[in-house]
């Protein structure tokens, strides 16, 4: 570590996007403290090491209370200022909602909302005390439209980034910034965890770049823009055609898309 570095909080950074947005922050000279589901996170770490900074890697169940205490206990135990914060860690169940098991759909939310929250919580109190930083919440363009078959994901990250834009307005006066970021179909694992192979999101033809999504997010953040679509061309032509088509028009389109074949 160097003692002019600053450091980064990251949850859900064992691979996809939360990786890619370490590995961004690691090399703009950011120390990175990072959050996994499984002991992948430490192999994560030393990849992140080799570009020349200091990681803090810690598994942890997001879905849990004490997952996210400990986490933070675990970082802000180190004794250092947190300059920047991504809460990235989510996950989608695709199926039918009469079909798909109401454990794992609470699950969903504990880690999508409740998982959330609680860290931003601590994650902005610890930023108001010091009158700096910036948080970056990964929401998705799902948030902008129905979404059958992730009957419940979608809603959960509507919430994410609704919850970004009122958190945004409050921390001004404490000099810190919020972004919410919002991907479209990227190639990671996301869909595949989500059991969506069958589906038209099963098909890596149909995704945006991980490391271009995460770069527009990454900029959007260090301009302090409230919010950023995040993708190529057509994502973003899609995310303004949301705001003036009917609800039900962009439900039976994301049915068609999710519906398992």
């Amino acid at each position: 570590m160097k003692d002019t570095n600053k450091l980064v909080l990251i949850t859900g950074a064992s691979s996809g996007l939360g990786f890619e947005l370490a590995k961004l922050f690691a090399n703009d000279g950011y120390d990175v403290a990072m959050s996994g589901s499984s002991e992948r996170i430490y192999d994560s770490a030393q990849e992140i090491e080799k570009i020349g900074v200091e990681t803090y890697p810690f598994q942890a169940d997001a879905s849990t209370y004490d997952g996210v205490e400990n986490f933070w206990s675990f970082v802000e135990n180190k004794n250092r200022k947190i300059d920047a914060a991504v809460l990235n860690v989510g996950i989608s169940i695709g199926g039918a909602f009469l079909d798909n098991d109401l454990d794992e759909e609470l699950k969903l939310i504990d880690i999508n909302i409740s998982g959330m929250v609680h860290m931003a919580k601590r994650v902005a109190q610890h930023m108001a005390n010091n009158k700096a930083g910036d948080i970056l919440i990964v929401s998705s363009l799902s948030a902008t439209l129905p979404t059958p078959y992730e009957t419940v994901y979608g809603p959960s990250k509507a919430f994410g980034f609704m919850f970004a834009e009122a958190l945004r307005e409050e921390l001004k006066e404490k000099n810190i910034n919020v972004t919410a970021m919002l991907p479209g179909a990227t190639n990671t694992d996301f869909h595949h965890n989500a059991g969506m192979d069958s589906t038209y999101f099963g098909d890596e033809n149909h995704k945006n770049d991980k490391e271009l999504v995460t770069k527009q997010g990454f900029e959007a953040l260090k301009n302090k823009i409230d919010h950023v679509v995040c993708g190529d061309k057509a994502t973003k032509k899609e995310a303004e055609e949301n705001k003036t088509t009917a609800e039900d028009v962009k439900a039976a389109r994301h049915a068609k898309k999710a519906k398992p074949q």
